[in-house]
């Protein structure tokens, strides 16, 4: 079982690749349902939801370093303050 990084869910990896059906291409689908996967810096990453999945894209740092500060914006020299 792989953990959602965004809510801490169990995601059952098995599961969530299980083909649900055929593409008129004949492209395997799943179920979006039961969970979803995204491909991240060589990794892949499980999510309980297309929302959870949704908030990783935005902001994958924000999850995989909860601990870091957030980046702060260059201050520019020469320029009011």
């Amino acid at each position: 079982m792989a953990i959602d990084p965004v809510c801490g869910k169990e995601v059952d990896e098995a599961k969530l690749r299980e083909q649900s059906g055929t593409t008129a291409y004949g492209a395997k689908e799943v179920d979006p349902t039961v969970g979803t996967r995204r491909f991240h810096n060589g990794k892949w990453y499980y999510f309980d939801s297309m929302e959870c999945r949704s908030k990783f894209m935005a902001s994958p740092d924000r999850y995989l370093n909860p601990g870091a500060a957030p980046a702060r914006p260059a201050r520019q020299r020469g320029g009011e303050e």
